[in-house]
């Protein structure tokens, strides 16, 4: 029996040893940001850090918070929810990421400006959104804005669309990146009750956002390439007291279940932002499901007709057709790609970005 002691001596302190250890990892999945059965963030905005891909939005409560990255940021959507932010600068810098929350609550990002090769085969699903998301940061139904552009008085001849000197010409330059995201049915959108860019009336706006829209799912271009691309139309439905769910610091706030094109205040960087939500749909491309633009009218002026004198005054449609690329699933193109409408900074006076070059349509194509 004797003999016995050592054994059970031996096996009492393994045990106590295990229970130490686990008692240590359980301590640190508290203090971390993140854990397998437990999870605390930080108060005020995460970064991808804080919370990384594989983390869940349930165990973390995360929904509804602000995740930053790359200068921009968006809301933690619901489970079943994917979210991107572009933002078009004043410095060609590209800022922008996605984020997606799976039916099971599991994060992943998309960081990356490589093309996603999915298939396009899917089809669109029925909106059942019955009670949007208002947050405290959330734009929708409030005062209107008070960033709204002066007059355009501009006079003379538009400015003609030609490409810069330094890069590949439109039509030659076939560069594109995808998102993982395509409108399967008809993007339906609406005009916000703020400011507007140039100071248009809100008929003129409605002409002047149609158009960019058209640039896109008719793949004008100037390059001799007809419209196989197939993207399904732009259908304007109405005005509304909505605003784009964007905020001041160009972060993408929780949706209301309206996709608005308005204008307002944004980072000071930051000629315009597109936020869109998606559902994600294995084996294919993501399903659009709303889609908002806002103009950054408290720190850049607007025309809708650049002349000779323009200075400093950026084309309404030219961004404009910018911004309809990412919701039609284009990603923004850094470096020497300057005359792509997809080029990730505005050129101020410039019509260029009105027509699509070739790696626009082709990246178009890819999609639809």
């Amino acid at each position: 029996m004797a003999g016995l002691y050592p054994r059970a001596i031996g096996r009492t302190t393994m045990a106590l040893a295990l229970a130490v250890s686990l008692s240590a990892l359980a301590g640190s999945a508290q203090a971390g940001t993140t854990g397998a059965d437990v999870c605390e963030l930080s108060e005020g905005e995460l970064t991808v850090t804080d919370l990384p891909s594989g983390s869940s939005v349930i165990k973390c409560d995360a929904v509804g918070r602000i995740v930053t990255y790359d200068g921009t940021g968006l809301t933690v959507p619901e489970p079943g929810t994917a979210v991107s932010v572009d933002s078009l600068s004043t410095d060609g810098t590209n800022h922008g990421f996605t984020l997606e929350v799976a039916s099971t609550g599991i994060v992943s990002y998309d960081l990356t400006s490589a093309s996603v090769d999915l298939s396009t085969e899917g089809s669109d699903a029925a909106d059942v959104l019955t009670n949007p998301a208002r947050t405290a940061g959330d734009l929708s139904q409030e005062a209107d804005g008070t960033d709204a552009d002066a007059s355009d008085s501009s006079t003379g001849a538009e400015v003609a669309d030609a490409d810069a000197a330094g890069s590949p010409g439109a039509c030659s330059d076939g560069t594109y990146a995808t998102k993982d995201q395509k409108e399967y049915g008809t993007y339906n959108w609406y005009i916000g009750d703020g400011g507007l860019p140039g100071g248009l009336s809100k008929s003129d706006a409605l002409w002047t956002f149609y158009e960019a829209l058209d640039n896109i799912t008719e793949s004008s271009n100037n390059c001799g390439y007809t419209d196989q691309v197939g993207a399904h139309q732009a259908n304007f439905l109405d005005y509304t007291s909505y605003e784009a769910d964007i905020n001041t610091s160009s972060q993408c706030t929780s949706r209301d279940g309206l996709s608005t094109w308005d204008a307002g205040d944004l980072k000071d960087t930051v000629v315009a932002t597109t936020c869109a939500w998606t559902w994600p749909t294995p084996g294919v491309k993501n399903d659009l499901r709303e889609a908002d633009t806002r103009f950054n009218t408290h720190d850049n002026d607007f025309t809708n007709k650049p002349t000779a004198s323009c200075s400093n005054k950026y084309d309404i449609r030219s961004v404009g057709t910018h911004e309809a690329g990412h919701i039609f699933g284009l990603k923004d193109i850094t470096g020497a790609h300057n005359n792509l409408t997809m080029f990730g900074s505005s050129i101020e006076c410039s019509t260029r970005a009105r027509t699509l070059g070739k790696g626009d349509v082709l990246g178009l194509r890819s999609i639809y």
